[in-house]
């Protein structure tokens, strides 16, 4: 296997501010792996699934998930973000970048027969979408019902409130709609 192209760096990265570092590297011999004290290597002809996703957090707005699925271990959950300090998430969106695609890369050369997925499950998808079309017929009627008895000020405050919930929600809904790609092209609204 050709890897001259894919040398990476290993990918550190600390999940949260309690727990330990979590490190993942591109060898020969496939992803070496460590979460806490537990370690392994999995060949990458035997990974059989990656997820990847976009999971903002309320210390870290814009943080992408990979999740990772091998034969015999844990599923390895590999994020964007790392904890630097008690109130300080910071990003690392080249060094994860790299990262991922390098690991596609590796796991098409060894010839695995993995799966690729992005953003949400399908059913929980639609039924998150359910749930916003509700949302938004109950706004434009409480909205209609505040303009047809002169309450403007609420009226404003019901457009407002609907513009930054559909702000929010929209591109998180945006970046998770259900995908199937192929190790060749990556779906870029789930990479940084």
């Amino acid at each position: 296997m050709d890897t001259a192209d894919d040398t990476v760096a290993p990918y550190v990265f600390k999940p949260s501010l309690a727990g330990g570092a979590r490190q993942f590297e591109l060898t020969d011999a496939g992803l070496a792996w460590q979460v806490g004290t537990r370690r392994g290597t999995w060949p990458y002809a035997s990974i059989w699934a990656v997820q990847l996703s976009y999971r903002p957090v309320s210390m870290q707005p814009r943080q992408f998930r990979a999740d990772i699925v091998g034969d015999g271990g844990p599923r390895l959950v590999v994020l964007s973000t790392t904890w630097k300090g008690f109130a300080l998430v910071e990003t690392q969106d080249e060094a994860y970048r790299a990262f991922i695609q390098a690991l596609h890369r590796r796991i098409a050369a060894a010839g695995g027969h993995a799966a690729f997925h992005g953003g949400m499950r399908p059913i929980p998808y639609a039924l998150a979408s359910g749930v916003l079309i509700v949302f938004a017929i109950v706004m434009v009627a409480l909205i209609a019902r505040a303009l047809a008895t002169d309450a403007f000020m609420g009226a404003l405050f019901l457009v407002a409130l609907a513009a930054v919930f559909a702000w929010q929600i929209g591109g998180f809904m945006r970046r998770n709609k259900p995908c199937v790609y192929t190790p060749d092209r990556l779906p870029p609204q789930l990479l940084p």
